[in-house]
């Protein structure tokens, strides 16, 4: 099987398409976080497990302040997002 590589939007082009981040409980399992994304016409786009980006980000040295967040999440939208 063949393995694909998952590419991500530039930041700037995940600026036009990014709307919103909203952190929401995962409705599956109440005791996890999720940060779902939506584009401007409030769809969703795609999601983040709150926990892998903390994760992240703490690897990077970096806090969970809104702005790192942001920027992560921003960096990290699937070229397959705009589909959403």
């Amino acid at each position: 099987m063949e393995e694909k590589t998952m590419r991500f939007f530039s930041l700037e082009d995940a600026l036009k398409i990014v709307a919103a981040i909203q952190e929401e409980e995962d409705i599956h399992n109440e005791d996890k976080r999720i940060l779902t994304v939506y584009n401007y016409e409030d769809q969703e786009v795609c999601w983040f497990d709150y926990q892998e980006v903390k994760d992240a980000l703490k690897a990077e040295g970096k806090s969970m302040e809104k702005s790192c967040v942001q920027d992560y999440v921003l960096r990290h939208i699937p070229d397959w997002g705009e589909e959403g």
